[in-house]
């Protein structure tokens, strides 16, 4: 009886890959085990090897919106401007995501089809990428420019207008060559009211 083959992060990376186009094109209903080896010419063995089982496999691609967003979010530099480095890292980080990633965002944000006990399996990726993120919204606290609001507030706020926007975007709501301007518009004038405040 040989060993058991080794699977390394590229062939994670390639599964990971294979469901999230599966997800995307039918639904969170047509993933299966067997569905993902044979987009990537593997056996099953692969994924259980690498994620356990297909709830596995759904608990990596949640946390993989999370991974995506905290590793755009370090490589975005940062200014003499916190309030611009926000707005940026909402329409430059977040907005490139959701359009790249629509279906991360439905799983990691939105828990779509997926149970409260299953989505509480990829918390720790979403709090440790949250981290980063209130750091930026630190540095605009240091400088006054947050009002009375704490960071945890101003970070729901900032979350919250950021998935509404990408809602309206994903569903074609907003006018033809406008999106990246109303995302603009829209996280410079919450943030320049919190300055105002």
């Amino acid at each position: 009886m040989g060993r058991p083959r080794a699977y390394d992060e590229r062939a994670a990376s390639d599964l990971l890959n294979a469901a999230e186009r599966i997800v995307d094109e039918d639904g969170l209903e047509a993933l299966s085990v067997r569905r993902v080896a044979n987009e990537v010419d593997v056996t099953t063995r692969a994924i259980y090897s690498l994620f356990g089982s297909k709830d596995g496999l759904v608990v990596a691609l949640g946390a993989r919106a999370f991974h995506l967003l905290e590793a755009a979010l370090d490589a975005l530099p940062t200014t003499s401007n916190p309030a611009g480095d926000l707005v940026e890292a909402g329409v430059v980080v977040f907005r490139r995501f959701v359009l790249d990633h629509s279906v991360l965002l439905r799983i990691g944000f939105q828990h779509e089809g997926m149970s409260p006990e299953l989505a509480g399996q990829f918390r720790d990726a979403a709090d440790h990428a949250m981290e980063g993120l209130q750091g930026r919204f630190r540095r605009l606290a240091d400088m006054g420019q947050l009002g009375s609001r704490d960071i945890k507030d101003a970070v729901c706020a900032f979350n919250a207008l950021c998935e509404g926007l990408a809602a309206r975007e994903l569903r074609g709501q907003m006018p033809a060559g406008s999106a990246e301007r109303i995302w603009r518009d829209a996280l410079g004038a919450l943030v320049a009211g919190w300055r105002a405040a």
